[in-house]
């Protein structure tokens, strides 16, 4: 009995262990992440792309309601309709809301962030674009496929990245967190 208690202990201690490693690599994928500029040719692997919308899935939102749909485009010239210069092998994930209401609206943007974030933890490069929301609205849903119903919220790009990107050189100029937070 005591060597079972022991070794429960043990896997416990393990298990906790590995929680706390989990936690600190999800913070620095967090806190080092980047949108992706430069690209390289070569597809991603279904497995990858099915967890990568598998994190989408799992976001959070209010109510539960998951207002949220995800069409995977991976044909070139049906992508570069959307955005421009995109390198073969490159995902683009639309992500449509049940209407247009606000919490709809935040709630497709947390699975948006889930989307993004579980590329760059996978080692793919993502990128997310609103620019291309109006022209997908008023003029491509017929070829996505997206209901008139529904409207498009958000485009994250997802692809291999190129051999000399990295965070450092790559992202964008932050704001100092003193000049966004304030304590009382």
């Amino acid at each position: 009995m005591k060597k079972i208690l022991t070794m429960l202990v043990f896997f416990v201690a393990v298990i906790a262990n590995g929680a706390a490693d989990g936690a600190a690599d999800a913070v620095s994928i967090i806190l080092n992440n980047f949108g992706a500029a430069r690209y390289a040719p070569g597809t991603i692997p279904k497995a990858d792309l099915d967890k990568i919308i598998a994190a989408g899935v799992r976001a959070p939102s209010a109510r539960n309601r998951q207002p949220w749909h995800f069409t995977v485009v991976s044909t070139t010239a049906l992508a570069q309709k959307i955005v421009g210069g995109i390198t073969e092998g490159n995902v683009l994930i639309v992500v449509s809301a049940d209407s247009g209401n606000a919490a709809d609206t935040l709630d497709c943007a947390l699975a948006v962030e889930s989307i993004y974030l579980a590329a760059q933890a996978l080692g793919y490069g993502s990128r997310i674009y609103t620019g291309p929301i109006a022209n997908i609205n008023s003029s491509l849903k017929n070829d996505l496929g997206i209901s008139r119903e529904r409207n498009a919220v958000a485009v994250i790009r997802v692809g291999r990245l190129a051999s000399n990107v990295d965070a450092a050189s790559s992202a964008s100029p932050r704001k100092s967190m003193d000049s966004m937070v304030t304590y009382k």
